[in-house]
């Protein structure tokens, strides 16, 4: 197969395309901003809808309005974007409606900086709007699985009915790498017969809704979903691992940082110090049993935790993973600074030394 150099996010917009994306509803913010722009240049020659709303909360409205009537919608926008989309990605998960939110993430808080962060992770695996409720959460950590995580995650919407994210640091939005377009597997997916787009023949009216007044149907209702979660976090669970079998020291990254990651593994491993590396692929489900397993390993004596924020977010659940077993201590910059390779070498070195 022939490979072709891609930035990040304009392949993000054609892997959506590709992926058969009938509708894409965002707002320019940097450092995602070429997404929609690719969409408004791209989503008409295939006969798609694509409009820039007038702000971030419209577009996850209208997100919901084209997802409730069986079209695959997509909308994308960076940390401060997403954060007020939540109300609507908390309607569309309540709703059970198909979404694909790609967030590609910048330092915070607040408006923080155009530089690359991980500082939303607690945002997207937490739910970050009001309720019980999850979604999907897919970690590329290079542009080609950006473009290979963004084509699956419309099936995986499909099939649970329900949100999906693809969490991109900004890094990975801006780089330009090559990449293989391929047929990304397609799932068995159910029949849309639930959405609102007309009776068509049906002796029934398709309702679109997550308000439950009274109080035992809406625990119905999240009983239904928690068995959703439940079937996501048996099937959907990805990680990769590097070099564990003999592992001292164990990396655990996802994203740019795991990219650096395996450059210090490298360099460790030329010094004689067996290390390895944990990359969650998917934030949630987030793979804990793997995690917990590696732990308990004899030859594991520590865990190093590298990530784009400044006191570690990912860092809880490699805590609850880990379940004491082993120590675990944490690298990290934000702000949309990023450790170096030599920072990671010499806080792993000073770990194994305090193991």
């Amino acid at each position: 197969m022939e490979k072709e150099l891609w930035k990040g996010n304009e392949a993000i917009a054609e892997a959506a395309i590709r992926a058969g994306c009938d509708a894409y509803f965002g707002y320019p913010i940097t450092p995602q901003s070429e997404v929609p722009e690719y969409m408004s240049l791209h989503m008409a020659e295939h006969g798609r809808i694509f409009v820039q709303s007038e702000s971030e909360l419209a577009a996850i409205n209208m997100v919901y309005g084209a997802a409730g009537s069986g079209m695959r919608a997509m909308t994308s926008s960076s940390s401060p974007g997403i954060s007020l989309k939540q109300e609507g990605i908390t309607y569309l998960a309540g709703a059970e409606l198909p979404a694909v939110i790609v967030n590609c993430m910048r330092g915070g808080p607040g408006l923080g900086t155009i530089q690359p962060g991980q500082g939303d992770y607690y945002q997207a695996t937490r739910g970050g709007g009001n309720g019980d409720y999850r979604t999907v959460v897919l970690a590329p950590s290079n542009v080609q699985e950006a473009v290979d995580f963004v084509q699956e995650a419309f099936d995986i919407a499909d099939q649970y009915r329900n949100p999906v994210v693809v969490l991109a640091d900004g890094l990975i939005g801006q780089m330009m790498e090559p990449i293989v377009w391929h047929e990304v597997p397609k799932r068995d997916l159910p029949p849309k017969d639930w959405a609102a787009s007309g009776r068509h023949g049906r002796d029934h009216t398709n309702i679109i809704n997550s308000l439950y007044i009274d109080p035992d149907e809406c625990d119905h209702h999240n009983v239904h979903l928690e068995e959703k979660y439940q079937a996501m976090k048996k099937n959907e669970v990805r990680w990769e691992e590097r070099d564990c079998e003999d592992a001292e020291l164990v990396i655990t990254a996802y994203g740019t940082p795991a990219r650096i990651a395996l450059t210090a593994l490298e360099l460790l491993r030329e010094e004689g110090i067996k290390a390895g590396l944990f990359r969650p692929i998917t934030l949630w489900p987030f793979p804990e049993k793997a995690l917990h397993d590696l732990a308990g390993e004899d030859h594991v004596k520590v865990i190093l935790d590298v990530e784009l924020s400044s006191s570690g977010q990912m860092l809880d659940d490699v805590r609850l993973a880990v379940e004491g077993q082993k120590p675990i201590r944490f690298v990290g910059r934000a702000g949309g600074a990023i450790p170096s390779v030599e920072e990671i070498v010499e806080a792993a070195k000073a770990a194994l030394k305090e193991a």
